[in-house]
């Protein structure tokens, strides 16, 4: 695996992302019973932004960094941004240190939650490992992500929410294992809430992931995306999408008064836009 996050972690990207993890995640916090948290690609945990690595891609600039720059912003933001500056208390005005997915799933479960976060890279692994070393909700597995999703679900617990988030260093062969490991693990796991990010490039292969898994039987299939550059613009990443499996009631609400103000804070241009749609309603 080539793919290093630490060049894109607090782009744009992510701030989409885990805004959309943030309301999926407060809102199974909502009801009493515990829930199952399992991340299938979950990367190092925390990236330093004045590393050398982001230092170089300068994307968090662009991305958490503008973000948080902005003016008023609606609740789910300013939730979002309060995660992310109370992560890194010490450099709260600038950010420095950014969470990873596990970083905010940690800081919105209860005790009573449980998590799993599985990596393939070892030295992610590692780093994982001493994040969470002292936390007995999570547990860390150096395995494959889409082999977790056969063997980790269902949970003892009812009710959880799996991300996934893969690299797509090839990406039409990734969207594909996408596809055919959510229909399968929705299969197995039907009360589930299933979220997976992918790239945006080009509309043409977006249209056809779409459709394969509308093909492939899924249900209730939310669509939720963001672009900051015009569609098939020729400079590689124009936005990113997360298709959303069962999502939590008014999650389509939730990011449809959202995405909007994320847009308008990270596009000063105004191109790109949002887009949240069911394919497969309720």
């Amino acid at each position: 695996m080539n793919y290093r996050h630490a060049f894109h972690a607090g782009n744009f990207g992510d701030v989409f992302k885990h805004i959309v993890l943030v309301a999926l995640l407060e809102r199974l916090a909502q009801k009493d019973k515990p829930f199952f948290f399992l991340d299938t690609h979950a990367g190092r945990g925390r990236y330093d932004l004045d590393g050398e690595a982001a230092r170089k891609s300068g994307e968090a600039s662009a991305g958490i960094r503008r973000l948080a720059a902005a003016g008023r912003l609606p609740p789910l933001i300013t939730r979002y941004l309060g995660l992310v500056r109370g992560f890194d208390a010490d450099n709260a005005d600038r950010i420095r240190f950014y969470p990873g997915s596990p970083w905010i799933a940690a800081m919105l479960m209860r005790p009573v939650d449980r998590a799993a976060l599985c990596e393939l890279a070892p030295l992610e692994a590692d780093c994982l490992r001493r994040e969470f070393a002292r936390d007995a909700r999570f547990a860390v597995h150096l395995r494959d992500g889409y082999e977790a999703l056969k063997a980790l679900l269902p949970p003892r617990e009812r009710r959880g929410l799996v991300l996934v988030d893969p690299p797509y260093e090839t990406q039409e062969m990734e969207l594909t294992q996408v596809a055919d490991s959510l229909a399968a693990a929705q299969k197995h796991w039907p009360q589930g809430i299933y979220a997976a990010w992918y790239p945006i490039k080009r509309a043409v292969t977006i249209d056809g992931f779409h459709a394969s898994l509308v093909s492939r039987g899924v249900t209730r299939l939310l669509v939720a995306e963001l672009s900051i550059h015009p569609e098939d613009s020729a400079i590689g990443l124009n936005g990113s999408g997360m298709i959303l499996l069962n999502p939590p009631w008014k999650t389509d609400r939730d990011l449809a008064e959202t995405l909007p103000a994320v847009h308008a804070a990270l596009s000063p241009s105004g191109a790109g836009g949002t887009r949240v749609e069911w394919l497969v309603p309720e």
